[in-house]
């Protein structure tokens, strides 16, 4: 282990609130959003991305983001919310959100089946969302799926990744999270992706996110933080799923990312019992069991780890 750059700290951006919501077909309060929002805060998460400003016909679960936002208003933490094209950018704007993502593809074909235009306009697109978000001193987190591969044309090239990846940064994105979309990337593949990347984009503002549709998520996560990467998005419970992937597990769950890397000495922060009750709440709203391997176990053997790690 003392052979690899393993950072000492690492941030967790919790996207359970959008990414894993935003797949659910029951209808979910705004109070029970706000709720957990609130309990994933107390676990001691910092970074959650709350909502969408995509249209309500197309991602129904996110139309109430702006009573989200209201309701969690003054911040206590850092928040933010997806945000899709200009009109989009208007609501997060009228808000007061202060933080918002976007998401390009490395893909040609599945940025056009995804946002009906090409990997080229959609970053003329992104490049007017990103300086009018600026002048409103809003930031801007920037999302590359499809990094591992893509549901139509299978393998992605490494470069790809990496120009989309340098184009977003230089477009003002102070973040740039790298989505294994459905799944299918393997530990080798990710560390000689993430250190193609490295070379042209500082390591500190890359991020990774994980889907655990063929059980490698985690073992992903590994070789990411073996690479100098100190950011990891999750979601508690596992919420979320995959489309192109039928039964897919979907996102990794955060429970599990934590119990990770309290296990090779990384701080996080997170208080993981409370991060287990956050995880129990939503998963009792939805009427469905989490995801999460350690939420599993630990309920079974009644286990007691309550230490921030």
């Amino acid at each position: 282990m003392n052979d690899f750059k393993l950072p000492k700290e690492v941030k967790i951006v919790e996207v359970g609130p959008r990414d894993g919501l935003q797949n659910e077909r029951q209808t979910i309060s705004t109070a029970d959003k706000v709720e957990f929002i609130k309990r994933l805060h107390k676990s001691g998460i910092n970074d959650i991305e709350i909502g969408s400003f995509a249209h309500p016909a197309w991602v129904p679960q996110m139309a109430d983001t702006e009573d989200v936002v209201r309701e969690l208003t003054p911040f206590q933490g850092h928040y933010s919310a997806l945000v899709p094209n200009r009109q989009g950018l208007r609501r997060a704007i009228d808000s007061g959100i202060e933080e918002i993502a976007i998401i390009a593809s490395a893909s040609e074909t599945f940025s056009q089946n995804n946002i009906n235009c090409s990997i080229k306009d959609s970053l003329k697109r992104f490049e007017q969302i990103i300086t009018l978000a600026h002048q409103q001193s809003i930031r801007v987190r920037g999302y590359v799926s499809c990094v591992a591969g893509c549901p139509y044309e299978g393998d992605i090239a490494h470069d790809a990744v990496v120009n989309l990846s340098l184009q977003l940064s230089e477009l003002g994105c102070y973040e740039i999270s790298l989505g294994d979309t459905i799944g299918i990337g393997t530990p080798l593949q990710i560390a000689e992706l993430i250190n193609a990347i490295s070379q042209r984009v500082d390591i500190d503002t890359l991020a990774i996110h994980c889907h655990d549709t063929y059980g490698q998520a985690l073992a992903n996560i590994l070789a990411a933080l073996q690479q100098g990467v100190s950011i990891i998005d999750s979601s508690v419970a596992g919420l979320g799923g995959c489309p192109y992937a039928e039964g897919a597990s979907g996102n990794v769950a955060t429970e599990d990312v934590v119990y990770l890397l309290r296990g090779m000495g990384i701080a996080t922060g997170i208080d993981l019992l409370k991060l287990l009750n956050a995880g129990r709440f939503i998963c009792h709203t939805l009427s469905r069991r989490s995801q999460s391997k350690v939420a599993i176990a630990m309920q079974t053997s009644g286990a007691n780890i309550n230490t921030p790690a």
